[in-house]
């Protein structure tokens, strides 16, 4: 969970009418932005400093970075250039660095025009050794809930949703008390591979649904 500070930061930012009416006002919380949203002629355009992130790094972003390499595990936060990875990987005072693994590889055998993860028709074969280590890096970080999620492989007869299931397995036989949440690909619709992962032991399944079919292939 967010710090206080950081919780009260965001909620009293700007609004979508400050982006709307140009330059923020003197009683904002981001007193320190006096420039105009609007480019002037030969004007360079700088981003406002609550779009600006820092520089992924820390002693928890390392930490996180050098398991998931030694471990040959994939993040979304790496393969869509999530600009929050430092956030996330780093942690803070109060908040608990965390990654969502993603599972089966970084090559999708889709490719859907909003996403940055590699295609290809014929991706790698599965790691067998994946959920294991996925368990194991998760039990490193002594995290109490977990997001997985993966590339799409239809070149799978199940999608993948076996290897989804042995991941939550490996997870709970280390630690029964972690919830475990997973963002699953469609599965191409095959209610078979949906009842696997369902049924695996996991605590929350997810499936995004939020963009248009004129960008999916």
């Amino acid at each position: 969970s967010l710090p206080e500070e950081k919780k009260e930061f965001l909620q009293n930012g700007p609004d979508l009418q400050d982006f709307v009416s140009g330059d923020l006002s003197d009683k904002s919380t981001w007193a320190e932005y006096k420039g105009n949203l609007k480019r002037e002629k030969g004007e360079r355009l700088h981003l406002p400093p609550w779009l600006k992130t820092k520089i992924p790094m820390g002693k928890n972003y390392n930490k996180l970075k050098n398991t998931l390499r030694s471990l040959n595990l994939h993040t979304v936060c790496e393969e869509a250039r999530c600009p929050n990875i430092g956030e996330c990987w780093g942690g803070g005072e109060y908040a608990t660095a965390t990654a969502t693994i993603m599972l089966m590889g970084d090559t999708c055998t889709r490719g859907c025009r909003f996403c940055s993860v590699k295609t290809a028709k014929n991706p790698p074969p599965l790691d067998p050794q994946e959920p294991y280590n996925t368990a194991k890096a998760i039990a490193e970080w002594g995290l109490d809930y977990v997001v997985l999620t993966s590339v799409d492989r239809d070149d799978l007869p199940d999608g993948g949703a076996e290897h989804f299931a042995k991941t939550v397995l490996h997870l709970k036989e280390r630690n029964p008390k972690i919830l475990v949440e997973c963002l699953t690909p469609d599965f191409r619709g095959d209610l078979k591979a949906v009842e696997k992962v369902a049924l695996s032991g996991l605590d929350v399944y997810a499936h995004n649904v939020e963009t248009v079919p004129a960008l999916q292939r």
